[in-house]
Order: C-alpha cells, then structure tokens, then sequence
C-alpha cells in the first residue's frame, strides 16, 4: 500500500468508465446528477494536476454483443455500440465543461462534426496541457471490447495505473450480489486473474497490461470520493499488478 499523502501519487492515469455507471437507479441512458458527480471529482482531480484520460463505454445505451448473440451481423453491432459510446463521451465532456474543465473527445472512427479522430501524439499532447481526454469509440474495430480499448489507450499515453470503475467495491471470488459469502480480494497478480478466470476484464485486456507492466486497480464507482481515494495513494478496492 501506499502512503497516503498530500500530493497525488499519480500523475497520469487511464479511467475505464463503463456505460451502465452513468445509468445510477435507472434502467436505461444518462442521469444527469450521476454524470454531474463523476464530472465534479474529475474536474477536481484535474485543477491538482492529474492527467486524465477515460474510455467510456456504451452499455447504457446499447450494447452489439447482446444483439448479435439474437441474430444481428456483430460487426453491425459493434459498430453501433461504438456510437454509443460516442454519446456518453460527448455527455460527460458537456458535464466537465460546465465545471469550468478542459477536455477533449477522440474517437477511433472518424466523426468529424462532433469530436476529434484519435491520435497518439496529439492525446499526448492534450493531457500534457492539462486536458482531460475522453477515448470514444472503442479501439474502432468489432470484437474488441471497451475494456480492451482502455489498456490499450494506458499503454500509448503511458498511464501510470489503470483504473477498472464496477459495480462493485473490488474483486471478488464469485459475485457478491448473488452469493453473500463471496471473498473480496485486497490484492491479486495478473496470473492470479488469468489462471483463476476471475471477471475484472477481458482477458485480452488483462494480458496487454500484465505485458507492459501497468499496475490496474479495481473500485466501486458508485462511492463519492473514492477515484480521489487512490489517486492520493489510499488502498481502495483490489490493486492487481
């Protein structure tokens, strides 16, 4: 664990942010005092210097893989996921900007009218200004997952910690919705992860940060305070490295 302290521990950090967290109670889309929430802890972070990039996800609003597995071509479905994330990217860019915060949307496919196309270089150089980036769109390819696009992103900007927001409060040995007495785990390996097939991310996702040697840590999103928490060095949820 690392001490807390007055000072952010990270400078650069990759949030992945699902789609169904900004739904809060609701059953379907955006409530507005969820996003303002996460907006408000974000803009925080960023006045005290913390670089910021997030990949949103879509499930909120649509999710391809779900109507593929009814019929639909999944690459169709994918595609539309990927709007949808673009969605909820331009949503919490609207609540960040309200704060008074700089930010950016990239996409990985190209919609010029409304948000940038991804560049590297130029997310970089974003973050490097004090912006907060928004990674829309997935990696722009079907049959790879948000969580995927997120350690990808980590790796390119060279994230010092991933963060994996849940619904849950770290990660467990069964899901503790259905089984009361489920374990949570304070700290796992990601050979733990992989062998034991525990559900933090794809694997895919989990292998290319074992690979580049980025530690992720695992949190409940839904508790205020709790993203400011870790970036300050608190032990909050499951740290896998």
């Amino acid at each position: 664990m690392t001490k807390t302290g007055s000072q952010p521990v990270y400078k650069r950090v990759l949030l992945k942010l699902s789609g169904e967290a900004l739904m809060g109670d609701a059953e379907y889309g955006i409530q507005p005092e969820v996003i303002s929430r996460f907006a408000n802890e974000i803009s925080e972070l960023n006045a005290q210097g913390v670089e910021l990039g997030i990949v949103i996800g879509g499930g909120n609003i649509f999710r391809g893989a779900g109507l593929a597995a009814s019929g639909m071509d999944r690459v169709s479905g994918d595609h539309m996921g990927m709007l949808a994330t673009v969605m909820n990217a331009l949503a919490l860019q609207d609540a960040l900007e309200q704060n008074g915060t700089f930010c950016r949307v990239m996409s990985a496919i190209r919609i010029h009218e409304v948000c940038e196309d991804y560049l590297r270089r130029r997310a970089i150089r974003h973050l490097e200004k004090g912006r907060v980036v928004i990674f829309a769109a997935g990696t722009g390819n079907p049959f790879f997952t948000t969580d995927t696009a997120a350690s990808l992103r980590a790796v390119e900007v060279g994230a010092e910690l991933m963060l994996k927001a849940t619904q849950v409060d770290g990660v467990y040995n069964d899901d503790p919705r259905k089984n009361p007495d489920a374990v949570r785990y304070n700290e796992l390996s990601y050979d733990e992860v992989i062998n034991n097939r525990l559900a933090v991310m794809d694997t895919t996702a989990v292998v290319m940060c074992q690979e580049q040697n980025i530690p992720l840590r695992v949190f409940d999103v839904h508790e205020s305070g709790n993203l400011t928490k870790i970036i300050y060095g608190e032990d909050v949820g499951t740290l896998v490295k």
